[in-house]
Parts: structure tokens; C-alpha cells; sequence
């Protein structure tokens, strides 16, 4: 069975953009691994939650066929860090589907894995541009953006053109 890692910060992560992904890739017969900074429950924004199934340091890239990070408050707070890089690095190597939603492509340009790529992502801040352009990302203002095998969303109300456009690039 194909197996797709969707990566959610333990707290806050955001249900829609975690939600819609998982529906539409375990429609399509795609097995959805949960991936997070620690074990047990991870608790969305809005309370509700998701099992994890792997601990970020445990992830082996061999076996699966896509990895893609989930945004909301508790990205940056939980995911934004060498650890992620490090995978994220160790995946691009891989030549297999990658990408991320909202506040989270933001953690794929500091990883370097966005450099010279065409993306999109959260700007509520106004500082998505200044964060694409110091790590050399070409900042696209659209709902969802796919630049060969790496696909980006600008956040939950993108959702579900995200999680078909993962399964576009999927197959």
C-alpha cells in the first residue's frame, strides 16, 4: 500500500488542512501516517485530535511516497527547527513528492528545500516575501502552487485544492 507522511505539530496544528489532505489521499487508497514532534495525541486548533504514528526522529524516508507538513499556530512553535530540516533535507534527496500549507512553507524555505522554486504559503504577517526571498524562494500569491514535485498552499481555506493537488503530483 502506498503511505503518504503528514507531519502536525503536537499542539495547534490546523484541522483543516490536516483534514481535507487525509480524506482526499485515503479516498484515493493512499495509507496517511501521522507524523509529530512527540508520541500520543496531537490537538488541533480546534481541539480535536489525531494519533501519531511516528516521531519526527524516527521517520525513515524509504517507504513512502509522499511528505507533506500541515500548518497552523503550532508549526513554527514545533516544527521549525533542525530536526525538520534534517528531514526535509534527507527527503528532496529522494526525488519523492514534498510539501506544506499555510505558516508551514515557511519551514521548507528555511530547510533550503525551496530554493528556486515557485511557492506560496501564509502572509497574514506580510513577511512571507522577506522569508521566500532571504532563503531564495520565488514567492507565487496564489491558493496552492506546484512547482514539479513540491506542491504549497496558502492555508485553510486552500485545503482541499492542497490535498488534490498531492494527489495529483502522487500519480
Amino acid at each position: 500500500m502506498d503511505k503518504v507522511l503528514l507531519v502536525i505539530a503536537h499542539k495547534n496544528y490546523q484541522p483543516l488542512e490536516y483534514s481535507w489532505p487525509k480524506k482526499i489521499l485515503t479516498a484515493a487508497g493512499f495509507k496517511v501516517i501521522n507524523v509529530s514532534d512527540k508520541t500520543g495525541l496531537a490537538v488541533a486548533q480546534d481541539g480535536s485530535t489525531s494519533k501519531v504514528n511516528l516521531v519526527l526522529e524516527k521517520v525513515d524516508v524509504i517507504g513512502y511516497n509522499g511528505l507533506f507538513i500541515v500548518g497552523g499556530s503550532g508549526a513554527l512553535e514545533f516544527l521549525d527547527n533542525e530536526r525538520t530540516y534534517k528531514l526535509l533535507r534527507q527527503w528532496q534527496k529522494t526525488g519523492r513528492p514534498y510539501g506544506a500549507i499555510c505558516i508551514a512553507p515557511r519551514i521548507l524555505a528555511k530547510a533550503g528545500v525551496l530554493e528556486n522554486k515557485k511557492a506560496t504559503g501564509w502572509d497574514g504577517d506580510n513577511k512571507l516575501a522577506e522569508v521566500f526571498q532571504e532563503n531564495s524562494v520565488k514567492y507565487i500569491k496564489e491558493t496552492v502552487v506546484r512547482d514539479g514535485q513540491v506542491v504549497t498552499g496558502s492555508g485553510p481555506a486552500a485545503a482541499e485544492e492542497f490535498g488534490q493537488v498531492i494527489l495529483q503530483v502522487l500519480n
